[in-house]
C-alpha cells in the first residue's frame, strides 16, 4: 500500500496487508516467563502454618528470574503486570481438612484459594494478576492446611508447579 493512499484514505483494518519492510511497534513478548516445579521428593507441609513450596526445578525460565536453589521466588527485572498461576496436590487421607493455596507478593498474600477437603488426594489451583516493579518485587507460593499433623505434597514432579509471564500492555 502506497504512503499516499494512507494519507488520503482511512485504513480498513479488515483488509489484508503484505509488508515488504520491517514492521515495528506491533505486538510484543510475554517475557519474563517461567514454570518451576518440585522435583524428586515430596515436601513436608506442617499443619497450621503457611509453608513456602520449595520449587527446585525449572521447565523454563526465560530471564533467569526464578531462584530455584535458596529463596524459591520469582523476581523479574522487568516492570509490568504479570499473570501468576500455582497448582498443588494434597492428600489428607480420609480426614476432613481445610487447605489454602496462597500467592505472596513481597511477603504478603495477594491471592488465596481455600478449599474444604473431604479426604483423598486432590489438585488445587489459584491464579492472579499482579503489578511488579521490576527491581525488588518478588512472588512466592505457600500452602496452609489444618489437618492436625504434617502432610506431604503429592503428585510430585511437574504436577505441583508455579508459573507466570509478563502480560503485553
Amino acid at each position: 500500500m502506497a504512503i499516499d493512499k494512507i494519507q488520503s484514505e482511512s485504513i480498513n483494518l479488515a483488509d489484508n496487508f503484505a509488508f515488504t519492510g520491517t514492521v515495528t511497534g506491533a505486538g510484543g513478548v510475554n517475557t519474563p516467563a517461567f514454570r518451576v516445579y518440585r522435583s524428586s521428593s515430596a515436601q513436608t507441609i506442617s499443619s497450621g502454618s503457611n509453608v513456602k513450596i520449595q520449587f527446585n526445578s525449572e521447565t523454563y525460565d526465560t530471564d533467569n528470574a526464578f531462584d530455584s536453589s535458596t529463596n524459591y521466588r520469582f523476581t523479574p527485572q522487568t516492570s509490568g503486570k504479570y499473570f501468576i498461576h500455582f497448582q498443588y496436590g494434597h492428600n489428607s487421607g480420609t480426614a476432613h481438612t481445610e487447605i489454602s493455596l496462597k500467592i505472596f507478593k513481597n511477603g504478603s498474600a495477594i491471592a488465596i484459594k481455600t478449599n474444604n477437603h473431604a479426604g483423598g488426594t486432590k489438585m488445587y489451583e489459584v491464579s492472579s494478576t499482579v503489578s511488579l516493579n521490576g527491581s525488588s518485587d518478588y512472588i512466592e507460593a505457600y500452602v496452609y492446611h489444618n489437618y492436625g499433623s504434617d502432610r506431604s505434597s503429592d503428585y510430585g514432579s511437574e504436577n505441583v508447579y508455579l508459573e507466570g509471564f509478563k502480560i503485553i500492555e
